[in-house]
């Protein structure tokens, strides 16, 4: 089930898997007319899509077999495009958010800065090569995404609609990560920053994947708008307690740091809420602090605790989570989807990591 791949491979994922590795394959061998330095570039990318939960392409797959089971290959192919979308977002995120490093490892940025630090280059001169090598490593995966689906053997109808379901995950995608780079440094309230946490992941993580799996399963045009609602409501839910684990988590097992967000100044809920309290003045110079440590960490994380800011999060993920069930309940979807997405509501609420 969805809510079970979250934390553990998904049943398809080695066809998933399979399918990235001959795509990547045929680029870095394509890129071999153009220099070492392509290679490398198309390499870094390959590696950053390696890992991951899958949840985008395991979203899609539940959708597609719920309306056309089995998952055919075009399911498959339609699953990895996703993924190489949410890779393309997660380089450019990093080059906007100016991190080396992702999954415990140089990031494509990272790994084209190494590069030019052994060939010479100034530490300033290192990071713009591996800032803009990120960059057009992202523009390659988009560009690939969108020519996986519109080569799908579907009807031309069906292909469009996918193509415009793509077309405005990108779109509300874009809108949100703006919006999250203008928000910081401000003080933005509930509204802005749950406006951004839709468009930014809800959109392009939960609401496509699934609407897209289900058009190409011959899903009726209703489900195909309820999946939409439920992605909204789930996206919202999965990321306030990505926010929540980003500061409150254990390092052991999220794998992330819990000063990394307060030290950027991460505008969340979590934020957002705080600031209504008389005691976040006397910690506020501490957030967004460059060089903020453990232990200045840990006096913001008790001015949230006090304020009652973690509390109302924690509320508002259970509110979602709670929509995303009841909205699962009016939709009449088939028994082995509704079931999945009912799961994985639960799980954007009790999820650990």
């Amino acid at each position: 089930m969805i809510g079970a791949t979250l934390d553990r491979p998904l049943a398809d994922r080695a066809a998933v898997d399979e399918y990235l590795d001959g795509w990547f394959a045929e680029r870095v061998d394509r890129a071999t007319s153009h220099g070492r330095d392509y290679v490398l570039l198309w390499q870094a990318a390959r590696d950053g899509a390696a890992g991951g939960k899958r949840i985008r392409p395991a979203l899609v797959l539940e959708a597609h077999a719920a309306f056309a089971s089995p998952n055919s290959a075009e399911a498959v192919r339609l699953a990895a495009a996703f993924e190489l979308l949410h890779t393309a977002f997660l380089m450019h995120d990093d080059v906007i958010d100016h991190d080396l490093v992702r999954r415990g490892a140089p990031n494509v940025a990272g790994r084209f800065a190494i590069e030019g630090l052994a060939r010479g280059l100034s530490s300033a001169r290192a990071n713009e090569l591996g800032e803009a090598s990120a960059i057009l490593a992202g523009d390659l995966l988009l560009s690939g995404a969108h020519r996986i689906v519109a080569g799908l053997d579907a009807p031309v109808g069906v292909r469009e609609l996918l193509l415009a379901i793509l077309d405005e995950c990108v779109f509300l995608a874009a809108a949100g990560e703006h919006a999250d780079v203008r928000q910081s440094g401000g003080a933005p309230g509930e509204g802005d920053i749950l406006a951004m946490i839709e468009h930014k992941t809800a959109s392009y993580s939960f609401s496509a994947p699934l609407q897209a799996g289900a058009v190409l399963g011959g899903a009726p045009a209703e489900s195909v708008l309820e999946l939409g609602e439920i992605g909204r409501h789930l996206g919202v839910a999965f990321q306030l307690r990505d926010d929540v684990l980003g500061v409150f988590g254990a390092v052991d097992v999220t794998g992330k740091s819990v000063v990394g967000d307060l030290r950027e100044g991460k505008e969340t809920l979590l934020i957002a809420y705080a600031r209504e309290h008389a005691s976040w003045q006397q910690v506020a110079a501490d957030f967004g602090c460059a060089e903020l440590d453990e232990s200045g960490a840990r006096r913001l994380r008790e001015a949230i605790e006090s304020s009652g800011a973690r509390e109302r999060v924690e509320r508002l993920i259970d509110e979602r989570c709670d929509d995303a069930v009841a909205a699962v309940g009016r939709a009449g979807l088939p028994a082995r989807l509704t079931a999945s997405l009912t799961a994985t509501a639960r799980h954007c609420v009790e999820r650990a990591r």
